[in-house]
């Protein structure tokens, strides 16, 4: 099945704040032939995302960044989460462009060599965005502080950590949110290989 397998009947905006949701009526091929019911359903839109998981191959470091998430608090969990380095594609942006801005602003690191992790659906019943995630080489000697841009009222701490550590976060179910989850995962499966790929033995 693909989009031509798709009939939108109407889509509408129905609200337009800080993210915008559209109202869709529609109707798809199913699986045993023919069509399904019309059927309306609403879209949270809110753009496609991009974020990188620095790592310090020689140190052995991974730079997370801690900030305040309403979307946790809501839920009745801890709304400050240990995330990595994210951010909006704006028009005209890659996302390989994206996370390179991000990590000065929000971490205030240099990405090196930049490695695709994964490109996923945060949540595709209901939301249209995407995340392209990406591992990148940085120097997290000098990593540290409280960062973000004022205006779009970010308080980001950055927490360096070693590798081993970011381990036990998983363990514990400490990293509760999918970019973070997913990347560090990446990671440890693919650690030794990365830092034999930089030069780290």
């Amino acid at each position: 099945m693909n989009e031509n397998d798709v009939e939108i009947l109407e889509k509408i905006e129905v609200f337009r704040g800080y993210f915008r949701v559209d109202r869709y009526r529609l109707r798809h091929r199913l699986f045993r032939g023919g069509w399904s019911d019309e059927m309306t359903r609403e879209v949270f839109d809110r753009g496609h995302a991009a974020a990188v998981l620095p790592y310090d191959p020689i140190r052995d470091e991974v730079v997370m960044i801690e900030q305040f998430r309403v979307g946790a608090y809501a839920a009745g969990r801890p709304p400050w989460l240990f995330e990595i380095v994210a951010g909006i594609i704006e028009e005209g942006e890659t996302a390989e462009e994206v996370v390179v801005r991000e990590a000065v602003e929000e971490a205030n690191c240099q990405i090196g060599d930049l490695i695709p992790i994964a490109h996923y659906l945060a949540s595709p019943g209901a939301v249209s965005e995407t995340i392209a995630v990406f591992c990148a080489r940085v120097d997290s000697s000098d990593a540290g502080g409280i960062f973000g841009q004022q205006h779009e009222h970010e308080d980001i701490k950055v927490v360096v950590m070693p590798f081993s550590e970011t381990l036990k976060l998983l363990e514990v179910r400490k990293i509760d949110n999918a970019t973070a989850l997913i990347s560090l995962q990446w990671l440890a499966l693919n650690r030794d290989k990365l830092r034999r790929q930089w030069g780290v033995t």
